[in-house]
């Protein structure tokens, strides 16, 4: 990359350059740095936006998801007319209209054990802008094998936080602070608990600012602490986080991670996936569920069953089967909840329990539940594959996707 600003370059930039601690060495260092941000939604998409304005040299763009019209109210870089093609080029197509000086490389692909330390390796830093412990674990630990920074975003529902991981000898990585993984279910993303186009437009512009010192030499704010932001009440707080840990199996005196990485969907016990379709929980086995379709054969047949819906009453709102009685699965937790499932299966005289929730999570979580603590064999406990997302796809298009 070159050492000195063109003559155009110090034009666009000037109102940042003025400032005495950019001026034309700090604007020649972002020239010369090359960024890697993981995924192009939500965070992604202010973070890039601020980071090409601001004359980055090169930015890496990894996706492997395409743009649904779910994501347009927070994922700003995606317009109507790229509905349907990979975020990675449409990401692309805006970034380089905004400033077609720096060099792109964008990879349609989901960020793996087999590519990570390839792809690392070419940048300086590199950008979390995804929204699942599979992939934080592993950019994290690819980070620290490759010795770079990583400034690490999150928002949901109405809050964000932010940190940089591994920015000195001092500063933690991800598994310093969460050495193991949430147990199965415990982790919303934003497709499934929803977000606040705000707040990731929020986290993923501070997380360009955090790259921008870190490319000029400016110790960033979050490394070695934590910003925590809470929308709905209009709060900002800062925390300071732990050191690094001796002990760390990535980052400590005697590591047992290295450059052959670790099975990560083994290791969280779910898959990593970023797209509309959320994380895809195995708790059950095939046995124990059935597809949207055979659920419609059993109305069609007109076999005694009941039907719950385990979401949220305000997901309910939006959409529900005529059928289904919904009982959250936070309340079907409790004995309350667990006395209305008996009381519904005597009252019906039904064999058939079925379960649904939005995509076939939170449903595998209540049957499992229902399962060990019914411990009835007068009734046959099932759930919906895919849930009312599925019964939408397979069976009547007419029920809304959200």
């Amino acid at each position: 990359m070159s050492s000195i600003l063109r003559p155009d370059e110090v034009s666009r930039y000037s109102r940042q350059m003025i400032l005495p601690q950019i001026g034309s060495e700090a604007q020649t260092k972002l020239k010369n740095t090359s960024v890697l941000i993981v995924g192009c939604g939500g965070l992604g998409s202010p973070s890039s936006q601020y980071l090409v304005g601001a004359g980055i040299g090169k930015l890496g763009l990894v996706d492997g998801d395409v743009v649904e019209t779910s994501n347009l109210h927070r994922q700003v870089i995606h317009t109507e007319k790229n509905v349907g093609k990979p975020k990675a080029e449409s990401a692309f197509e805006f970034l380089r209209s905004l400033n077609s000086n720096v060099e792109f490389e964008k990879l349609q692909l989901r960020i793996s054990r087999a590519n990570a330390i390839d792809i690392i390796k070419r940048y300086d830093i590199v950008l979390d802008a995804t929204d699942n412990a599979v992939t934080r674990y592993l950019l994290s630990d690819a980070c620290v094998i490759c010795e770079k920074p990583l400034v690490s975003g999150a928002a949901l529902r109405f809050e964000g936080q932010l940190t940089v991981y591994n920015y000195d000898e001092t500063t933690p990585c991800y598994r310093c602070l969460f050495p193991t993984p949430p147990p199965l279910g415990a982790i919303t993303n934003c497709s499934e608990g929803g977000v606040i186009g705000p707040v990731p437009g929020m986290i993923g512009t501070l997380q360009a600012l955090e790259v921008i010192k870190i490319a000029i030499g400016i110790r960033p704010s979050f490394a070695g602490r934590m910003l925590l932001f809470d929308g709905l009440d209009g709060i900002f707080r800062t925390v300071k986080i732990r050191g690094r840990k001796k002990d760390c199996a990535s980052c400590g005196e005697n590591p047992s991670i290295t450059t052959d990485l670790i099975d990560y969907n083994e290791f969280c016990q779910t898959p990593a996936c970023d797209n509309s379709g959320g994380q895809s929980l195995k708790i059950l086995t095939p046995e124990e569920r059935i597809f949207a379709l055979e659920y419609k054969n059993i109305i069609d047949d007109g076999i005694k069953h009941v039907l719950i819906d385990v979401r949220p009453e305000n997901e309910v709102n939006v959409v529900k089967l005529d059928q289904s009685i919904n009982i959250p699965l936070k309340k079907i937790q409790s004995n309350e909840g667990l006395q209305k499932v008996k009381e519904l299966i005597e009252n019906s005289n039904a064999d058939k329990l079925i379960v649904m929730c939005r995509r076939g999570n939170a449903s595998q979580i209540a049957v499992r539940f229902l399962k060990e603590n019914l411990k009835s064999d007068k009734v046959e406990i099932k759930d919906i594959i895919g849930g009312i997302t599925a019964w939408s796809q397979q069976v009547d298009p007419k029920v809304p996707v959200y």
